[in-house]
């Protein structure tokens, strides 16, 4: 099989349409069918299903469509393996929106000092889906909840993060706090949508304190979490830095947990069979050496990321 055949083969079956597929790779439409017909009669297969609307996959053409995608891919890693001279060019990051709020910005000031020629895209989401993000090569790596496990991703310590309860600022001792979760007409649990590690960890613990008919509130953003506890609408469960400055003003309360339930460590992953081209080394390099922590010493990241 011919790399360009699979390329032009790709590109068809994600525009869904011959016409579609040759004005994305700016050519005319007779050299994208020319393409598709050398390598239909190369594998002595039929790979799509054509119409006047367009065309559709085969059943063997669905089988190799990931095989093209990630032939694709090894040909870009390889043309950066051999020819980069530095840092320079795009970098895919993802990244939790409590890591996002908090712990990115001081990284990537830093990050863009030294290395002006790395645009950097920022991603946020849930742990799960920025997993399944960094395993379909969307992107380069991603900060997540740990500890992970997973035969094709390397994941790295990077800070443990302490857990707390937040509710309204009335809620004050954990009297209080147990009478409060035992009330639960009315209250809703918010969190970040499904996928979120915090939102399975908060169901956990509410279990323990025998609550189960749990109402859930799903909310895009940090602010519009810790806005809606504050308004006494609910409950979360978030990092106490993430909360320090709304708990000061009164605005929420952070109540301390027991055991595991209150750690979370952060990890930053990427596939392990994907070129760590030098500008994915030096971010990985700059996160270790700032621990993604205002104030934090560089010591105490060095040590959790040796564990």
């Amino acid at each position: 099989m011919d790399s360009t055949d699979l390329a032009f083969f790709s590109a068809v079956a994600v525009a869904g349409g011959i016409g579609r597929a040759a004005s994305e790779l700016n050519t005319v439409q007779s050299n994208v069918t020319s393409h598709i017909r050398a390598l239909e009669m190369k594998l002595g297969v039929r790979l799509f299903y054509r119409s006047k609307k367009g065309v559709v996959l085969t059943s063997v053409g669905n089988t190799l469509l990931p095989y093209a995608t990630r032939i694709a891919d090894l040909l870009t890693e390889a043309r950066k393996a051999v020819t980069e001279a530095g840092p320079r060019g795009d970098l895919r990051i993802g990244s939790m929106e409590t890591t996002a709020a908090l712990r990115l910005p001081p990284i990537l000031r830093s990050y863009a000092a030294q290395y002006p020629d790395v645009d950097i895209k920022i991603e946020t989401g849930p742990t799960s889906a920025l997993i399944d993000l960094v395993l379909a090569r969307k992107l380069d790596g991603a900060f997540v909840c740990g500890p992970l496990v997973h035969e094709d991703i390397v994941s790295i310590p990077i800070l443990e993060e302490e857990l707390v309860l937040v509710t309204p600022p009335s809620v004050q001792t954990r009297l209080q706090l147990k009478k409060y979760l035992s009330q639960t007409a009315g209250r809703k649990v918010i969190v970040f949508r499904a996928g979120c590690s915090y939102r399975r960890r908060i169901q956990e613990l509410l279990a323990q304190h025998g609550t189960v008919d749990i109402r859930w509130m799903e909310m895009g953003t940090l602010d519009g979490i810790i806005g809606c506890v504050a308004a006494s609408l609910g409950i979360s469960l978030l990092p106490r830095a993430v909360i320090k400055s709304f708990a000061e003003a009164g605005q929420v309360r952070g109540h301390a947990l027991r055991g595991e339930s209150g750690k979370a460590m952060t990890v930053f992953i990427h596939r392990r069979d994907a070129f760590v081209s030098s500008a994915l080394q030096c971010f990985m390099e700059r996160a270790l050496q700032l621990s993604l922590s205002p104030g934090s010493e560089t010591a105490s990241l060095r040590k959790a990321s040796k564990a």
